[in-house]
């Protein structure tokens, strides 16, 4: 491929760009857009967590293992709707500024959450009960998928020269946090409820948190700045009337939308199976209790806090294609081993398995956002950026715990997962070898 997405990285020096100060509505700004994060990727990951709860309310069955699959299938069906979320808030990022879609994605994907806590079981509504869960499932789809490019396209021009991998993986260390509270207030409320009041009343309580939480975001971020980079462009009259078109306009932006896909399979396959399938899993196919599941989940995410600060202010020194290569082979080579840790039935030696492989997760999702973001101008950035990621997000990442459900049903092998991982995992790797740096170069123009 002869484009400037896959040729060979120039030389560059093993030492960060010069930084740039904070001001004091900088950070401000950084902040708003963290705690947007947070609050939207609370409200998707929430889903997961109370999986096996929500196949019993929406989904009975005589066969759990179905009841599971309808609900991870109501989990991927909005995934689908994400590129147009991507498409629609993307162009009108790129079109009227990132600030007021922001604000527009918060209330959608907050009041969407919410309502999914206020809505009747299946055996009070009947197959209206699931319909019901599936539409708004379908607007948090829609919010999600334009959150992806405006929000770390936001929190990246507001950064600043040789700073940009830190202040995007503050958010990624945000989705962490955010998955944490979920996962620990669904096993506090696992561990101090009965399986019965768990499923009659209990789940709810995560989904009705989304609405306190959802205003604080929307508050914070209406005293967030605008993009200093989309000001700018606005200013000198480069903003695009028509993004979307324009992105699909020359080779290099698709190749670059290309990359979109295919660089982030294992940040898709990662997240998707370690923080979402994998509690469910390990209670339904490992045998472990529900809050030990939770637990596992837990302690991954708490490390991989930590881990994705450091991936990100690293990347800065050595370059994003070091660090999303070497992530990505490496749980090439420990994949195996460590799920193999899973099926000992060892809690202690599950969580050693479970944390190895959230730190290879981690080197990748703590510099893919900020990598991505890199690739695009600002007049068509958050579209593009957005668009792509999240076609291969729905492909797979979303559809990953359906897909993984339906084989272990049919094959009997609980081996699958692992196997994903690491197939989407080498294929990513490859990917991150063609892309060329951009950890020491000024934001595209």
């Amino acid at each position: 491929m002869n484009s400037k997405i896959s040729e060979a990285p120039p030389s560059v020096p093993m030492s960060p760009a010069p930084k740039t100060n904070a001001t004091k509505a900088t950070r401000a700004s950084i902040f708003g857009g963290l705690i947007g994060v947070f609050v939207e990727l609370y409200d998707n990951a929430v889903y997961g967590f109370v999986a096996g709860t929500l196949a019993v309310v929406f989904f009975p069955s005589d066969a759990p293992a179905t009841s599971v699959l309808l609900t991870f299938l109501a989990f991927a069906i909005p995934f689908f709707f994400r590129p147009l979320g991507a498409a629609v808030a993307g162009s009108w990022g790129d079109r009227i500024g990132r600030k007021k879609v922001l604000l527009v994605l918060i209330v959608l994907m907050s009041l969407s959450t919410g309502l999914v806590g206020a809505l009747p079981s299946y055996a009070v509504a009947g197959v209206w009960a699931p319909v019901m869960l599936v539409l708004l499932r379908f607007v948090q789809g829609f919010a999600m998928g334009g959150e992806v490019g405006n929000g770390n396209s936001f929190l990246a021009e507001h950064a600043g020269e040789g700073r940009r991998g830190q202040v995007v993986a503050y958010a990624n260390a945000a989705t962490f946090i955010a998955m944490l509270l979920g996962t620990m207030f669904t096993a506090l409320l696992t561990a101090v409820l009965s399986t019965s009041s768990m499923e009659a009343w209990g789940w709810r309580l995560p989904f009705l948190l989304a609405l306190p939480l959802g205003l604080v975001g929307l508050i914070v971020r209406r005293l967030a700045d605008e993009s200093p980079e989309f000001a700018e462009a606005e200013e000198e009259g480069r903003v695009t009337r028509s993004p979307l078109r324009e992105a699909f306009s020359s080779r290099e932006n698709i190749r670059a939308m290309v990359m979109t896909v295919v660089l982030p399979l294992f940040n898709s396959s990662g997240y998707f199976i370690l923080f979402i399938f994998m509690p469910s899993f390990m209670k339904n196919d490992m045998h472990f209790s529900a809050l030990e599941g939770l637990l596992v989940t837990g302690i991954m995410l708490a490390v991989g806090t930590f881990a994705v600060l450091y991936a990100g202010r690293l990347s800065d020194r050595v370059g994003r294609k070091r660090m999303l290569s070497i992530s990505a082979f490496g749980m090439v080579v420990i994949g195996f081993p460590c799920y193999w840790l899973l099926t000992q039935g060892s809690f202690a030696v599950a969580t050693v398995g479970a944390v190895l492989m959230a730190l290879c997760f981690a080197g990748t999702n703590g510099v893919m956002q900020v990598t991505l973001a890199e690739l695009f101008p600002t007049r068509i950035r958050t579209v593009a950026y957005g668009f792509g990621y999240n076609i291969g997000t729905a492909i797979f990442g979303g559809a990953a715990p359906l897909l993984v459900s339906a084989l272990i049903v049919a094959t009997g092998s609980t081996w699958i997962p692992a196997i994903y991982l690491v197939l989407t995992s080498a294929a990513a790797g490859f990917a991150a070898l063609r892309i060329r740096e951009t950890a020491f170069e000024p934001l595209k123009r």
